[in-house]
């Protein structure tokens, strides 16, 4: 188990769903950019770093049949998996390091809050972004939520590295163009703010 793995699975040991500072009860930014982007409920989805989020539950009750969980947490994955039920048999669950992951299909939806800010090491970065072309379809859209540069400069006891569609669109590189952007102020579960950004691309070529 990677250094990384062991933080996260932890983490998820330690404390509940709703008591980590990312949780939210109803993700309704980034279920509103997966619609913006014209998926049908067919489209291949995957929520990378998706973790113990509601996200997933949301998409299957919208009717989303095609949909896969990345993270890099066992204990975390199997907590969505608890929620979920019986309904969690839909959904395919990829314990893996996106850094290092290799993709077995192309996906129309990337889906990213709260992962890629803790990659703060250029390669690690560069290695992100070599696995989502990789996986991600032509005309595929990316949407990555990431505290914004006036938001909080450390996450559960680690350093991240925040970014603005800017600075986003410069680490996609060329081929993905930005089409939407949003600001968020979030509330943790004891009502502190954190300033996130979320920004959507599509991939052109």
């Amino acid at each position: 188990m990677s250094e990384r793995s062991a933080h996260w699975d932890k983490v998820y040991a330690t404390k509940g769903e709703a008591e980590v500072s990312w949780f939210q009860d109803s993700p309704s930014i980034s279920l509103e950019m997966i619609r913006a982007a014209g998926a049908d409920h067919g489209a291949a989805i995957i929520d990378v770093g998706g973790g113990a989020s509601r996200l997933v539950d949301a998409l299957l009750r919208d009717g989303y049949r095609e949909l896969t969980v990345l993270d890099l947490s066992t204990n975390a994955l199997d907590a969505a998996k608890r929620r979920l039920g019986a309904a969690a048999s839909m959904v395919d669950w990829i314990v893996a390091d996106a850094t290092t992951w290799r993709p077995a299909k192309a996906y129309d939806v990337w889906h990213d809050r709260a992962a890629f800010h803790f990659l703060t090491d250029p390669r690690d970065r560069a290695a992100y972004v070599e696995r989502l072309r990789l996986a991600v379809a032509l005309h595929g859209h990316v949407i990555i939520a990431t505290f914004a540069p006036d938001g909080p400069e450390k996450c559960s006891g680690l350093p991240v590295q925040r970014h603005d569609s800017a600075s986003l669109a410069a680490e996609l590189g060329p081929g993905f163009e930005l089409v939407e952007t949003r600001s968020e102020t979030h509330h943790t579960p004891w009502n502190a703010t954190q300033a996130f950004q979320f920004s959507r691309f599509q991939r052109r070529s």
